[in-house]
């Protein structure tokens, strides 16, 4: 399934900023960055599970959020994307 997964960390201070570097490296291994705090991750529900109890070990629930999206199985058909950067098709082969 597509998850998107959008947060927005507190970096008033140096604590805020470490819970961010932390948050984007967990979810860059789980799928790719579409903008600055917004990832799109193709998971199973076990990964997904382990993904999310990851980041709310992370963030402070009092001065930070966390949003998942389920986007499912049928994703191609609910997303639409404009401008420049390039569409993210997490099944597609990745050409380097």
């Amino acid at each position: 399934m597509l998850v998107l997964i959008t947060y927005d960390v507190n970096t008033e201070d140096a604590a805020g900023r470490k819970r961010l570097r932390q948050i984007a490296k967990q979810c860059v291994n789980y799928g790719q960055r579409v903008q600055c705090s917004v990832f799109e991750c193709l998971v199973d529900a076990g990964q997904c599970k382990q993904l999310q109890a990851k980041l709310l070990s992370i963030i402070d629930e009092q001065k930070d959020s966390l949003r998942f999206y389920y986007l499912g199985k049928q994703y191609e058909n609910k997303i639409e994307h404009f401008g420049c950067k390039t569409t993210y098709m997490p099944e597609e082969p990745l050409i380097i």
